[in-house]
């Protein structure tokens, strides 16, 4: 989308109504920066954070390989970290590096910084916050994205460690085994990375890391997912609506209705591509075997559709052996999520919305 829209802008002609409104959707927050700007820094956060990662691990790669090796190695792997890929060009992924502390946090801040999306990064630059009162100054969307980023990371990191302290953390010392932890709290949202075999983690450990996984990166960003805002929309319409306040309210801001709508509509979506995706599944791997011969399988096949719409590339281990149509319906829900839940819903509303409106009227809930 990024390259296409810079091309046309690059030929003098300007992108169709629709196409122009999906761009401002996904990369402006709705228009309310100019598209030019948003390209220009777009491209310098890129270059200059990719080029700052590999540098730092060029540190490390350059005792153990050569320094074209150790060149390649280290541009790869910002690349692959801050577009959120998890591609890696080591048969085990990161295992061997589950105890440096360098390539870990090299890693997780190149995929936050390429997670939180372009427009916070573009604002911090702007705003450059290095107090409270600067940070107030931010727009929600901002405050958003950074509060619930951090949220999470805490939450599911202490949670992911706890629940493998004595499982596959147990051979890790214990400042080792909180870096593991939360370096899986980053890279399951939409990186995919690994430093500790997925397969061996506990059910409670591969459940929160489904949840990372439907939750993803935050708009405007390189992952895929739901969304970060779209998450913290729904949690705080919950928590306003228990309060008995009719709109959601948050940092002293109003979220507008449309913006509620549109979680609504992507969550319910995305869950759909997901249910959809999981029977198809079960259909073609698990069809006709017993429950009790197909004891996990269904934990593992979920995690595997979950993982292939928020475009993460996550396994417990199974990918290899799937069958022929259940590796085309992931590869259908990978594009299904890189393309966007938000576009697909776009797409189908404004083509099926009518232009009238029938009377109210209530129904029993609950």
């Amino acid at each position: 989308m990024t390259i296409s829209t810079f091309v046309i802008l690059m030929a003098g002609k300007r992108p169709s109504l629709v196409g122009k409104i999906v761009v401002q959707d996904t990369l402006t927050g709705g228009g309310e920066r100019d598209l030019h700007s948003t390209l220009r820094d777009m491209v310098i956060f890129t270059f200059v954070i990719e080029g700052l990662g590999a540098a730092m691990m060029f540190l490390r790669f350059l005792p153990a390989y050569s320094t074209g090796q150790a060149i390649y190695l280290s541009i790869f792997h910002s690349v692959s970290a801050f577009c959120n890929a998890g591609f890696s060009l080591f048969s085990h992924g990161l295992e061997g590096y589950s105890t440096d502390w360098l390539i870990n946090i090299v890693i997780c801040l190149l995929i936050i910084s390429g997670g939180i999306g372009f427009l916070v990064m573009s604002e911090l630059k702007q705003k450059r916050p290095h107090n409270l009162r600067t940070l107030s100054q931010l727009s929600l969307h901002s405050k958003l994205v950074i509060s619930t980023t951090l949220i999470l990371i805490i939450s599911t990191g202490i949670m992911i460690t706890t629940m493998e302290w004595h499982n596959t953390l147990r051979s890790l010392s214990i400042p080792d085994r909180f870096l593991a932890g939360f370096f899986h709290a980053v890279t399951a949202r939409t990186a995919g990375f690994n430093t500790i075999p997925v397969g061996n983690f506990t059910n409670v450990t591969l459940f929160i890391l489904i949840l990372l996984m439907f939750i993803g990166a935050s708009p405007g960003s390189c992952g895929g997912g739901i969304k970060t805002t779209t998450f913290a929309t729904l949690i705080i319409l919950g928590s306003s609506k228990l309060k008995g306040l009719e709109k959601p309210e948050v940092f002293y801001r109003t979220i507008s209705q449309e913006s509620v709508n549109k979680a609504i509509s992507l969550v319910m979506t995305s869950m759909l591509v997901i249910i959809v995706g999981t029977m198809l599944m079960l259909i073609t791997e698990r069809g006709n075997i017993p429950v009790p011969l197909s004891r996990g399988h269904f934990l593992k096949l979920l995690f595997e559709v979950v993982s292939a719409f928020g475009t993460v590339g996550l396994s417990t281990g199974i990918t290899a052996d799937l069958t022929t149509a259940g590796k085309l319906i992931l590869t259908v829900i990978m594009f299904i999520g890189r393309l966007g839940p938000l576009v697909i819903v776009m797409a189908i509303s404004r083509s099926i919305a009518p232009r009238y409106q029938y009377a109210e009227e209530n129904v029993m809930v609950g």
